[in-house]
């Protein structure tokens, strides 16, 4: 039996916080009703308690509170949101709530948006590759079903593009009716939220697609429990549902402001850049709610998308992310000022899980050749540009030139693709062996022979 308590007035209000004493029979987490003189009624969580006073973050925000005239109401239970295949095609704010002018969810089922921990026994690998359409994703850094594959940019970069194209386009090819997208977007400002809004409903992705938008004025309360929201719908449609579940959360910077922001409310000892020290754990409460649990159908994937501070990837948000998660995808400034779309570095890009996904009976059999042979080649390209700027281009050899052609042109036809462009598998790879033909077959040496017989296309 859940037990409500009520306590008028708060001791303190700092921030998004308010300080109530003399509690008892409070729990961590449980939910919290606000009224205030006007009888405005405000949802928060509490956050912490010690020595009969507890610490409540106000999802609303605390102006107009008062600490003599506000009431607050433990209600004895978790924040909860409503769950059921009927948010397909909708779009909420950050704690579940409809900002489409449609009705609530119509359901009886609850969840705890803190979700339940998947035991590491039960977790299944994940082997199964997801298509983006995206060349540069498919082909060089493969996404797996249950992988948690990071985007790194930068201020001004268009990772906002890249996250909606690939929330329009994934798919796992042969189970396309089996698939859902869950887009989060944390701090954006009105008009991001309209565009996010006009492409899903324009390419009618949205019909399979759940939309969760934090706004840039809304409380950084609201904005912690943003991604945990949407979390808790995509746990239900995997693992209830039987759904393959991609979930994109744009931007985990945002989010991690939020976070000191509270800390600093909380009067709490800062660490690395102002960061609160639970950084770390706080980032893996919600990257691991991503896999797979073995005797079930579903799964969830996770794109979380962070903008690096300076395009500082030592930052402690990219830092703690790369620990976590499994690889990163690292948009370029250099190849976004050079008017290429999407401007991935595949160099310092890596997926950790794409060797499980690829190959013979997943993708193509020379899947994974062809990307390591590409990798080779454009790195080698790019050491080639560095000297040919000291030397001058006239004192390269004729296969050095060759690289460098290359290098120029898989840029232009094979990382560089319209953002309404949905590439297969097949296309990609039919580009990778494009830019491969360029070079002379001698200096394909990570490519087994029956291959390069196969695919290689000759001048």
């Amino acid at each position: 039996m859940q037990i409500s308590m009520e306590y008028r007035g708060v001791a303190k209000i700092s921030g998004p916080l308010i300080f109530v004493e003399g509690i008892s029979n409070v729990g961590y987490d449980e939910l919290v009703e606000i009224k205030s003189e006007d009888g405005v009624v405000r949802k928060g969580r509490v956050l912490e308690i010690n020595r009969g006073v507890a610490a409540v973050e106000v999802f609303e925000g605390t102006s107009g509170l008062s600490t003599t005239k506000t009431s607050v109401k433990f209600l004895g239970k978790p924040l909860t949101i409503a769950v059921s295949t009927e948010m397909l095609g909708r779009i909420f704010n950050g704690i579940g709530e409809p900002m489409d002018g449609g009705p609530p969810p119509f359901t009886e089922d609850y969840r705890d948006v803190n979700g339940l921990p998947m035991n590491p026994y039960s977790r299944d690998y994940p082997t199964q590759f997801i298509q983006t359409g995206v060349s540069a994703i498919d082909g060089m850094d493969t996404l797996v079903r249950g992988q948690k594959l990071p985007l790194f940019s930068g201020s001004g970069l268009p990772h906002n593009l890249i996250a909606t194209q690939i929330a329009r386009q994934a798919t796992i090819v042969g189970e396309e009716t089996g698939f859902a997208v869950i887009f989060v977007a944390m701090g954006i400002k009105h008009d991001e939220a309209s565009f996010f809004k006009r492409s899903f409903e324009e390419s009618g992705a949205l019909k399979n697609s759940a939309i969760f938008l934090n706004l840039a004025d809304d409380p950084p309360v609201e904005r912690l429990v943003t991604p945990r929201s949407a979390l808790t719908l995509a746990e239900y449609l995997a693992f209830e549902q039987d759904l393959h579940v991609l979930v994109i959360l744009t931007d985990m910077t945002n989010y991690a402001e939020a976070l000191r922001e509270i800390s600093a409310a909380r009067e709490e000892v800062p660490s690395r850049k102002g960061y609160p020290g639970y950084l770390y754990s706080d980032f893996a409460s919600i990257y691991e709610r991503a896999g797979r649990i073995k005797g079930r159908k579903g799964s969830i994937t996770q794109m979380p998308v962070l903008t690096m501070p300076n395009d500082d990837i030592t930052h402690p948000i990219p830092d703690l992310t790369g620990y976590i998660t499994e690889g990163q995808i690292v948009i370029d400034r250099d190849l976004h000022r050079r008017g290429i779309y999407p401007p991935i570095n595949i160099l310092p890009s890596l997926s950790r899980l794409m060797k499980d996904g690829i190959g013979k009976g997943k993708t193509r059999e020379d899947h994974a050749p062809v990307a390591s042979q590409l990798y080779s080649a454009y790195a080698r390209a790019q050491d080639l540009r560095s000297l040919s700027t000291i030397i001058g281009e006239e004192g390269l050899t004729d296969k050095d030139r060759d690289y460098l052609r290359f290098g120029e042109d898989f840029e232009k036809r094979f990382l560089s693709q319209r953002f309404d462009e949905n590439r297969s598998l097949d296309t990609t790879l039919g580009l990778a062996w494009k830019e491969l033909s360029l070079l002379q077959e001698s200096e394909l040496t990570r490519i087994a022979d029956k291959f390069i017989k196969m695919y290689y296309q000759h001048p």
